[in-house]
Protein backbone atom coordinates (compact mmCIF):
# COMPACT_ATOMS: atom_id res chain seq x y z
CA UNK A 1 0.00 0.00 0.00
CA UNK A 2 1.40 3.33 -0.81
CA UNK A 3 2.39 5.81 2.07
CA UNK A 4 0.13 8.47 2.92
CA UNK A 5 1.76 11.40 2.78
CA UNK A 6 0.34 14.35 5.85
CA UNK A 7 -0.23 16.45 3.34
CA UNK A 8 -2.42 13.87 1.59
CA UNK A 9 -4.21 13.82 5.00
CA UNK A 10 -4.86 17.56 5.21
CA UNK A 11 -6.11 17.86 1.86
CA UNK A 12 -8.60 15.53 2.89
CA UNK A 13 -9.38 17.07 6.09
CA UNK A 14 -9.91 19.87 4.26
CA UNK A 15 -12.15 18.67 1.51
CA UNK A 16 -14.13 17.20 4.31
CA UNK A 17 -14.33 20.81 6.82
CA UNK A 18 -15.27 22.64 3.29
CA UNK A 19 -18.10 19.98 2.67
CA UNK A 20 -19.60 20.90 6.31
CA UNK A 21 -19.09 24.57 5.97
CA UNK A 22 -21.05 23.92 2.80
CA UNK A 23 -24.00 22.24 4.83
CA UNK A 24 -23.96 25.00 7.42
CA UNK A 25 -24.61 27.67 4.99
CA UNK A 26 -28.07 26.05 3.98
CA UNK A 27 -28.81 24.49 7.37
CA UNK A 28 -28.50 25.79 10.94
CA UNK A 29 -25.39 24.63 12.83
CA UNK A 30 -27.48 22.83 15.62
CA UNK A 31 -29.46 21.19 12.75
CA UNK A 32 -26.40 19.34 10.85
CA UNK A 33 -25.76 15.92 11.10
CA UNK A 34 -22.98 13.76 10.53
CA UNK A 35 -25.33 12.60 7.49
CA UNK A 36 -25.11 15.57 6.35
CA UNK A 37 -21.13 16.33 5.87
CA UNK A 38 -20.59 12.56 4.44
CA UNK A 39 -23.67 13.15 1.76
CA UNK A 40 -21.69 16.77 0.53
CA UNK A 41 -18.59 14.62 0.64
CA UNK A 42 -19.86 11.83 -1.55
CA UNK A 43 -17.47 9.71 1.08
CA UNK A 44 -18.67 6.30 2.87
CA UNK A 45 -19.00 7.01 6.58
CA UNK A 46 -15.46 5.00 7.76
CA UNK A 47 -13.68 6.98 5.34
CA UNK A 48 -14.54 10.14 7.25
CA UNK A 49 -14.07 8.71 10.52
CA UNK A 50 -10.64 8.16 9.51
CA UNK A 51 -9.91 11.56 10.29
CA UNK A 52 -12.34 12.80 12.20
CA UNK A 53 -13.61 11.32 15.63
CA UNK A 54 -17.22 12.60 14.94
CA UNK A 55 -18.78 16.12 14.00
CA UNK A 56 -17.79 18.05 16.70
CA UNK A 57 -14.66 17.61 15.86
CA UNK A 58 -15.07 18.39 11.76
CA UNK A 59 -17.01 21.65 13.38
CA UNK A 60 -13.73 22.08 15.66
CA UNK A 61 -11.49 22.67 12.24
CA UNK A 62 -14.13 24.40 10.87
CA UNK A 63 -14.22 26.98 13.30
CA UNK A 64 -10.47 27.30 12.77
CA UNK A 65 -11.03 28.10 9.04
CA UNK A 66 -13.60 30.84 9.86
CA UNK A 67 -11.93 32.40 11.74
CA UNK A 68 -8.44 32.29 9.11
CA UNK A 69 -11.30 33.53 6.80
CA UNK A 70 -12.95 36.36 8.46
CA UNK A 71 -10.06 38.65 9.96
CA UNK A 72 -10.62 41.89 10.25
CA UNK A 73 -7.82 42.63 13.87
CA UNK A 74 -4.60 42.50 11.46
CA UNK A 75 -6.17 45.43 9.08
CA UNK A 76 -7.15 47.79 12.42
CA UNK A 77 -3.94 47.10 14.07
CA UNK A 78 -1.98 48.39 10.65
CA UNK A 79 -4.56 51.21 10.83
CA UNK A 80 -3.19 52.00 14.42
CA UNK A 81 0.66 52.11 13.83
CA UNK A 82 0.48 55.04 11.06
CA UNK A 83 1.52 58.20 11.89
CA UNK A 84 -0.18 61.73 12.10
CA UNK A 85 -3.70 60.41 12.33
CA UNK A 86 -6.65 61.86 14.65
CA UNK A 87 -8.44 59.87 16.86
CA UNK A 88 -11.38 60.93 14.68
CA UNK A 89 -9.70 59.21 11.39
CA UNK A 90 -8.50 56.28 13.46
CA UNK A 91 -11.71 55.23 14.47
CA UNK A 92 -13.86 56.21 11.52
CA UNK A 93 -11.39 53.88 9.46
CA UNK A 94 -11.15 51.26 11.99
CA UNK A 95 -15.04 50.76 11.84
CA UNK A 96 -15.37 51.09 8.39
CA UNK A 97 -13.10 48.22 8.26
CA UNK A 98 -15.38 46.20 10.72
CA UNK A 99 -18.79 47.23 8.40
CA UNK A 100 -16.92 46.36 5.29
CA UNK A 101 -15.86 43.20 6.20
CA UNK A 102 -19.31 42.23 7.83
CA UNK A 103 -21.24 43.15 4.91
CA UNK A 104 -19.14 40.95 2.66
CA UNK A 105 -19.39 38.03 4.53
CA UNK A 106 -22.85 38.51 5.99
CA UNK A 107 -24.26 35.66 4.46
CA UNK A 108 -21.91 33.29 4.54
CA UNK A 109 -19.03 33.45 7.25
CA UNK A 110 -21.44 35.68 9.64
CA UNK A 111 -24.69 33.37 9.30
CA UNK A 112 -22.70 30.49 10.51
CA UNK A 113 -20.52 32.77 13.39
CA UNK A 114 -24.32 33.81 14.68
CA UNK A 115 -25.46 30.06 14.27
CA UNK A 116 -22.52 29.11 16.57
CA UNK A 117 -23.96 32.08 19.16
CA UNK A 118 -26.93 30.60 19.49
CA UNK A 119 -25.47 26.87 19.54
CA UNK A 120 -23.63 28.33 22.91
CA UNK A 121 -26.78 29.57 24.48
CA UNK A 122 -28.88 26.07 23.80
CA UNK A 123 -25.90 23.49 24.28
CA UNK A 124 -23.35 24.66 26.25
CA UNK A 125 -21.21 21.95 27.16
CA UNK A 126 -21.52 20.82 22.99
CA UNK A 127 -19.89 24.54 22.25
CA UNK A 128 -17.15 23.70 24.84
CA UNK A 129 -16.03 20.26 23.22
CA UNK A 130 -16.35 22.23 19.85
CA UNK A 131 -13.97 25.10 21.06
CA UNK A 132 -11.49 23.15 23.10
CA UNK A 133 -9.71 22.13 19.84
CA UNK A 134 -9.84 25.91 18.85
CA UNK A 135 -6.82 27.84 20.49
CA UNK A 136 -6.35 31.97 19.94
CA UNK A 137 -8.89 34.49 20.21
CA UNK A 138 -11.54 35.65 17.56
CA UNK A 139 -11.73 39.25 16.18
CA UNK A 140 -13.61 40.49 18.99
CA UNK A 141 -12.45 39.34 21.61
CA UNK A 142 -9.26 40.69 20.48
CA UNK A 143 -10.20 44.35 19.81
CA UNK A 144 -11.59 44.07 22.98
CA UNK A 145 -8.27 43.19 24.83
CA UNK A 146 -5.90 44.90 22.58
CA UNK A 147 -7.71 47.56 20.41
CA UNK A 148 -9.96 49.30 22.40
CA UNK A 149 -6.90 49.88 25.51
CA UNK A 150 -4.55 51.35 22.02
CA UNK A 151 -7.36 53.73 21.35
CA UNK A 152 -7.84 54.98 24.83
CA UNK A 153 -4.24 55.99 24.85
CA UNK A 154 -4.44 57.30 21.24
CA UNK A 155 -7.21 59.83 22.45
CA UNK A 156 -5.42 60.74 25.81
CA UNK A 157 -2.41 61.52 23.82
CA UNK A 158 -4.47 63.85 21.43
CA UNK A 159 -6.00 65.38 24.54
CA UNK A 160 -8.85 64.26 24.56
CA UNK A 161 -11.54 63.99 27.59
CA UNK A 162 -13.46 61.14 27.52
CA UNK A 163 -17.08 61.65 28.49
CA UNK A 164 -17.53 58.35 30.00
CA UNK A 165 -14.96 55.83 31.22
CA UNK A 166 -12.87 52.73 29.63
CA UNK A 167 -15.36 50.40 30.83
CA UNK A 168 -18.29 51.79 30.21
CA UNK A 169 -17.05 52.51 26.18
CA UNK A 170 -15.87 49.17 25.89
CA UNK A 171 -19.55 47.62 27.28
CA UNK A 172 -21.20 50.09 24.46
CA UNK A 173 -19.10 49.73 21.86
CA UNK A 174 -19.34 45.43 22.47
CA UNK A 175 -23.18 45.98 22.89
CA UNK A 176 -23.74 48.10 19.73
CA UNK A 177 -21.57 45.90 17.54
CA UNK A 178 -23.71 42.49 18.84
CA UNK A 179 -26.75 44.35 17.87
CA UNK A 180 -25.55 45.43 14.54
CA UNK A 181 -24.32 41.77 13.89
CA UNK A 182 -27.33 40.34 14.83
CA UNK A 183 -29.92 42.40 13.14
CA UNK A 184 -28.18 42.55 9.66
CA UNK A 185 -27.42 38.40 10.06
CA UNK A 186 -31.33 37.69 10.93
CA UNK A 187 -32.60 40.11 8.29
CA UNK A 188 -30.06 38.96 5.34
CA UNK A 189 -30.41 35.31 6.52
CA UNK A 190 -33.72 34.61 8.06
CA UNK A 191 -35.81 37.46 6.76
CA UNK A 192 -36.44 39.30 9.91
CA UNK A 193 -37.51 42.75 9.97
CA UNK A 194 -38.71 43.73 13.13
CA UNK A 195 -37.07 47.32 12.91
CA UNK A 196 -39.09 48.06 9.61
CA UNK A 197 -35.57 49.24 8.16
CA UNK A 198 -32.86 47.49 6.34
CA UNK A 199 -29.85 47.05 8.39
CA UNK A 200 -26.48 47.84 6.18
CA UNK A 201 -23.47 47.02 8.17
CA UNK A 202 -21.24 49.61 7.09
CA UNK A 203 -23.49 52.76 7.68
CA UNK A 204 -24.59 51.14 10.97
CA UNK A 205 -20.89 50.91 11.73
CA UNK A 206 -20.55 54.61 10.51
CA UNK A 207 -23.11 55.75 13.21
CA UNK A 208 -21.46 53.77 15.58
CA UNK A 209 -18.39 55.28 15.38
CA UNK A 210 -19.90 59.04 15.97
CA UNK A 211 -20.69 57.76 19.15
CA UNK A 212 -18.16 56.33 19.91
CA UNK A 213 -16.03 60.08 19.21
CA UNK A 214 -18.25 61.91 21.44
CA UNK A 215 -17.95 59.30 24.11
CA UNK A 216 -13.66 59.92 24.05
CA UNK A 217 -14.76 63.74 24.03
CA UNK A 218 -13.82 64.39 20.11
CA UNK A 219 -15.94 66.13 17.65
CA UNK A 220 -18.30 63.61 14.76
CA UNK A 221 -18.23 66.04 12.24
CA UNK A 222 -16.56 64.24 9.00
Amino acid sequence: MPKVTQEYLEKKKEMIVEAAYQVCLKKPVEMVTISDVIAETGMSMGAIYRYYDGLDDILSDMVKKVRKDYDYYGRIEDLLNEKDLSFEEITYRAFDIIGEVMEEHLMDIQKINFDFGSLAVNSPDRMARIMAGVSGQGNTEKIAIYILPKMVEAAKEQGYQMKATKEEIITFISTGFTGIEKCAILQANYGADRLGVKVQPRAAFRTLAKSVILLFGGKADE
